[in-house]
């Protein structure tokens, strides 16, 4: 299988495996002996959390070192998998399932285009091409009430759910940068760890000194201390990551702090979804997390710009 991804991609996937396997086991034993620390804190929550990681985890460096094919297929799967969880929480109406079926099929047309490497159609096919589309196949119908609300609906999900996560696919195909061991692949660890990281890193944070809310409406466990703790921990704990990017010590803690913050406002985006919907999680697929969109909700936001950013500096 393409020699086993070229020896796993030079071995850089191989350290940040360790890595993770290492923080992952750290992890464990903090939450199995946690509530003799801190009894205060929800153990129980943080040990489902924790136990659905291995699996996340598992999975996830499977598929990305296995082939290139295999990445952008788990990549379109993760999309179908996410905007199906979208659309079951939206208020639709009976005109709009044709158009949520075209909807779906934009799914493996535009990781086509990631296949191919035809760069041009996956930036312009879901933002222009299905934009112009869904619109157009909801007016055959007939149906004008609620036409705007169910536009809007389908059309974001697209643009969150599928252009946004197949910056990641397109990221993995990437060549290697010239005079360093980095590329796409590498990269895409990066953006995906140090995202996730953040994740915790807020949540933790605002578990043990949270205290003012941000959004208190909109998200009422999100607190500036786990904002400002999550986003400062992941600046510098990135440094631990830096044998996976082309970057210097003061870049990769720009390009941590920039996706530390997108992390954070894909979150809350994503929690407004679920306010305005009424449910408190996108499903129960994941023990301890929800749905599988309730866990890379924040990527969302960070993959876009961590691609384009890359591909400005180095591409």
């Amino acid at each position: 299988m393409d020699k086993i991804y070229s020896l796993v991609m030079g071995m850089p996937v191989a350290r940040a495996g360790t890595l993770v396997f290492c923080i992952l086991l750290f992890s464990s034993v903090i939450v199995r002996f946690g509530s003799r620390l801190a009894p205060q804190v929800d153990w129980q929550e943080l040990k489902l959390r924790v136990r659905s990681w291995w699996f996340m985890a598992f999975f996830f460096f499977l598929a990305v070192t296995l082939s290139r094919s295999i990445t952008i297929i788990f990549f379109a799967l993760t999309s179908f998998w996410v905007l199906k969880e979208y659309v079951t929480i939206l208020d639709t109406r009976r005109a709009d399932h044709r158009a949520l079926f075209w909807a779906f099929l934009v799914i493996p047309i535009q990781y086509y285009w990631v296949a191919t490497n035809w760069y041009i159609m996956f930036l312009i096919f879901i933002p222009v091409y299905a934009f112009l589309f869904i619109p157009l196949r909801l007016v055959l119908v007939q149906e004008t009430a609620g036409f705007l609300s169910s536009v809007a609906k389908i059309q974001w999900g697209l643009m969150a759910f599928v252009f946004g996560f197949s910056h990641m696919a397109y990221l993995s195909t990437m060549p290697s940068i010239a005079g360093t061991s980095a590329g796409g692949s590498t990269l895409l660890l990066f953006l995906v760890i140090v995202t996730e990281m953040n994740d915790v890193f807020q949540f933790l944070w605002g578990k043990l000194i949270g205290r003012h809310k941000i959004f208190p409406i909109v998200s009422p466990k999100k607190t500036m201390e786990g904002f400002w703790g999550g986003v400062l921990t992941t600046t510098v704990a990135s440094l631990a990551l830096r044998f996976l990017t082309p970057f210097g010590v003061v870049e990769t803690m720009f390009f941590a702090f920039c996706i530390a913050i997108a992390g954070f406002f894909g979150d809350v985006v994503m929690s407004a979804v679920k306010r305005d919907a009424g449910v408190k999680d996108f499903s129960n697929a994941i023990p301890g997390h929800g749905g599988a969109l309730d866990r890379v909700d924040s990527l969302c936001y960070t993959a876009p710009l961590f691609f384009h950013m890359t591909a400005y500096f180095y591409y």
